[in-house]
């Protein structure tokens, strides 16, 4: 089992952070997790004009070698590099600032009053620990602290 994982994805992040760079991409996670009996390492691409299965192609190609190189696992893994979607999930404090005013579905840890356990609305605010959500009519404003969430995505509406 991994003894520290945010410590090899903060070493993967840098390394794929500079491969995905020499293609005009940037990094929006890396995620080390373990599926069963698997573990995955996931490198989450994006770019303002989207990323296509070449762009994930190249980078995998063009980082195998250097994480070898690097050797920051141990233990045998999975290498994915895939694109967050367009229902991303929001997870890291700058993917917040980046979609205030956006619509997103949202997930709980456990129901909140009337609202349940999964919801919609706006993403209206963020200040690094508590995460507000207005819902589509506008009148009322949830908020939850980030630790009870299960996931905020971008959603369609």
């Amino acid at each position: 089992m991994a003894k520290n994982t945010s410590n090899t994805v903060a070493k993967v992040w840098q390394l794929a952070e500079e491969t995905a760079a020499r293609s005009n991409l940037k990094i929006w996670d890396v995620k080390f997790e373990k599926e069963g009996p698997d573990w995955f390492l996931r490198i989450f691409i994006d770019s303002e004009n989207g990323v296509t299965i070449e762009d994930c192609e190249n980078v995998s190609r063009a980082i195998d070698k250097p994480l070898d190189d690097l050797n920051p696992i141990e233990q045998g893994y999975i290498l994915e590099v895939c694109s967050p979607g367009l229902e991303r999930k929001l997870t890291r404090d700058e993917h917040f600032a980046a979609y205030i005013g956006a619509d997103v579905l949202v997930k709980l840890v456990r129901p909140f009053d009337v609202v349940g356990k999964e919801f919609g609305g706006v993403l209206s605010g963020f200040d690094g620990s508590i995460v507000t959500i207005t819902d589509h009519s506008g009148q009322n404003q949830i908020e939850l602290a980030k630790k009870d969430i299960v996931f905020i995505k971008l959603d369609d509406f």
